[in-house]
C-alpha cells in the first residue's frame, strides 16, 4: 500500500473566508489528507476566539469531506513541528500577490533549514480571491461595509455579531 501524502494548511483563519475554501479545495487534489492547522496566534489580536475560529473552518469545510480527508486542529509554535507532528510531508501556502511570494520565499528557506523532510507547495490564487484578506474582511465589516462577497454567509453573520459585542 502506497504511503499515504499529507499535507498541512496552516493559518490563523479570522475569519475562514473564500480564498481560503479555495486553496483547501484545490489542496485535496495534491493530498490523501489535509490537516488544516489553525493557529493560536494571540499576537495578531484576532477578532474571534481559537475556539470559534476552529469550529466555523470545520463547519465550512464540512461539505468538502471525502473519508476524512479533512482534519481541523489548532496547533502553537513551528508550523514544521506541527507539520512533524502530523505526520505531513507537504506545507500548503496559498499566494495572492508577489508581495506574498516574497515572504513565502524567506519562510520557505528557514522552514527547509529547520526541516528539509516537509516540502512546501504553492497554490496561486484563483483570480476571483486574489484581493481577499481576512485583516481586510474585519475592516470592511468594521466599517459597515458588505463581506458577503468575500465569506461563506455563516461567517458573515457570525462577524457582525462578534464585531457588534466589540462595541
Amino acid at each position: 500500500m502506497a504511503k499515504q501524502r499529507v499535507g498541512v494548511y496552516p493559518g490563523t483563519f479570522d475569519p475562514i473566508h473564500n480564498g481560503h475554501l479555495d486553496i483547501i479545495g484545490r489542496a485535496l487534489r495534491l493530498v490523501d489528507k489535509l490537516v488544516i492547522g489553525v493557529a493560536i496566534n494571540a499576537g495578531k489580536g484576532p477578532v474571534f476566539s481559537l475556539e470559534e475560529r476552529v469550529e466555523m473552518v470545520r463547519r465550512e469545510t464540512s461539505r468538502l469531506q471525502a473519508d476524512g480527508a479533512i482534519a481541523v486542529q489548532p496547533f502553537s509554535g513551528l508550523v514544521v513541528g506541527f507539520a512533524e507532528e502530523v505526520g505531513a510531508g507537504v506545507l500548503v501556502r496559498g499566494l495572492r500577490s508577489v508581495t506574498d511570494f516574497d515572504y513565502e520565499f524567506q519562510m520557505n528557506g528557514m522552514n527547509s533549514a529547520l526541516n528539509p523532510n516537509v516540502e512546501t507547495v504553492y497554490l496561486a490564487a484563483s483570480i476571483g480571491c486574489q484581493a481577499i484578506a481576512s485583516k481586510l474582511i474585519r475592516e470592511i465589516a468594521m466599517m459597515g461595509g458588505d463581506i458577503s462577497a468575500f465569506v461563506p454567509p455563516d461567517v458573515v453573520v457570525r462577524t457582525a455579531i462578534r464585531l457588534r459585542e466589540k462595541d
